[in-house]
């Protein structure tokens, strides 16, 4: 990770205060004095600030239950963030694992280790995302096979890898995604001359959401080591 990360990780300092003492030098690196924050270190290096070794904080890791109308961001926008409904010291460590519109409700993953976070989004991993969709019109006969084909988006070069298509009623269906294409759900329906009303996520690899609208809780051990 990042070394002002890790500084922040390991003591009560802001990113601000953490890059402040490290131009300073006052970190020292395995023996080395190091002035650039973006420097990578790991847990196992042995890193000082003014004498004193530092030792990182365990990692969190979370799912909540995002409501529609929330940001998934650390910051206000139109919408109010995601972050207020987190009742939690040192929030702002977080970072969110797969974004979601701000009129899509459902799982949503926060962690503060960027190592574990990338194993879920990198394309290699191919992680299953579960979404339901409520669609303006009844879903076409065809369109299970053309999204198990892939199907070329809108400006993009590359079709979408394929995506599984389960249909749960006239106007609802569960649909399975790898990727995380920009509006990519909304996007696949428009394409086949659909439109999404409605957007849950349901499921991130093993994870289940099983909080209610709103709330949020630390996962499991197996549920961490799933990825």
């Amino acid at each position: 990770m990042r070394l002002d990360k890790f500084i922040c990780k390991s003591t009560d300092l802001s990113r601000t205060e953490a890059r402040r003492v490290i131009h300073a030098g006052e970190v020292i690196v395995n023996g080395d004095v190091v002035t650039d924050e973006a420097t990578q270190v790991h847990e196992n290096n042995l890193i000082t600030l003014t004498g004193r070794q530092l030792v990182a904080r365990p990692s969190r890791y979370l799912m909540i239950h995002k409501p529609a109308g929330t940001l998934c961001s650390n910051v206000d926008g139109v919408y109010p963030s995601l972050f207020h409904r987190l009742d939690i010291e040192r929030a702002d460590d977080l970072h969110i694992v797969g974004r979601l519109d701000a009129d899509t409700t459902g799982l949503v993953l926060l962690t503060d280790d960027g190592r574990w976070s990338f194993n879920i989004i990198r394309p290699q991993q191919q992680c299953e995302k579960v979404y339901r969709v409520g669609l303006r019109d009844p879903l076409a006969a065809e369109v299970a096979a053309t999204f198990a084909q892939g199907l070329l988006l809108q400006g993009e070069s590359a079709a979408t890898l394929p995506a599984r298509l389960e249909p749960v009623g006239p106007k609802e269906v569960l649909l399975t995604i790898t990727e995380g294409r920009f509006h990519q759900v909304k996007r696949m329906f428009a394409a086949v001359g659909n439109k999404v009303v409605s957007l849950h996520r349901e499921q991130i690899g093993q994870i289940k959401l099983d909080v209610e609208l709103g709330q949020w809780r630390h996962l499991t051990v197996d549920e961490v080591g799933s990825f």
